[in-house]
C-alpha cells in the first residue's frame, strides 16, 4: 500500500499519481488534502509519515509546492527516511541506496510526465541490500534513536 499526502498547491498532482499507480495494480491509501483551499502541509506529512512509519503503508508519496517542507516534516517521524526528488536518477538511487521509504515531489518544480516517471523509479526501484548501504542506514538509525528520543 502506498500512501498519498499534499497540501493545497498539488492537489492536482496527488490526484493523477494517484489514478496513474491504481492503474499500474498498486493500492494507494489517499490522506488528502482534496482541495485548493491553504492547508499546511506538514499535517499532511505526519499523516503519510505516520501511516508508513506504523507498517500499515510500504511506501509513501508527498507532494507540495515544492517538495521541501514536505520532506522536511516527514523526516521528523522515527523511521521514515524521505527523499526530495526532481529527477529519476535520484530517486532510482535513493531506493538502492537509502531505502528511502518516503518520496517528496513539487508539482511547481517538475512537470506532470516527469513526476509519474520519478514515482515509477521509486516505487519499483528495490533496496540493493549490499553491506555498505545496510551499514550506512544502520548508522542513520542510531543518529535518530539518539536524537529523536
Amino acid at each position: 500500500m502506498i500512501a498519498l499526502g499534499c497540501d493545497h498547491a498539488a492537489v492536482k498532482l496527488k490526484n493523477t499519481i494517484k489514478e496513474h499507480l491504481t492503474k499500474l495494480g498498486y493500492e494507494v491509501e489517499d490522506f488528502g488534502c482534496h482541495t485548493d483551499q491553504s492547508v499546511d502541509y506538514s499535517d499532511y506529512a505526519l499523516k503519510v509519515a505516520e501511516a508508513v512509519a506504523s507498517g500499515s503503508c510500504d511506501k509513501g508519496i508527498l507532494i507540495c509546492g515544492t517538495g521541501i517542507g514536505m520532506s522536511i516534516a516527514a523526516n521528523k517521524v522515527k523511521g521514515i527516511r524521505c527523499a526530495h526528488c526532481s529527477d529519476t536518477f535520484s530517486a532510482k538511487a535513493t531506493r538502492q541506496h537509502n531505502d528511502a521509504n518516503v518520496l517528496a515531489l513539487g508539482e511547481r518544480v517538475v512537470g506532470t510526465g516527469l513526476a509519474l516517471e520519478i514515482v515509477d523509479c521509486f516505487v519499483g526501484t528495490p533496496f540493493s541490500g549490499d553491506e555498505r548501504h545496510v551499514r550506512r542506514i544502520n548508522k542513520i538509525s542510531a543518529i535518530e534513536e539518539e536524537y529523536f528520543k
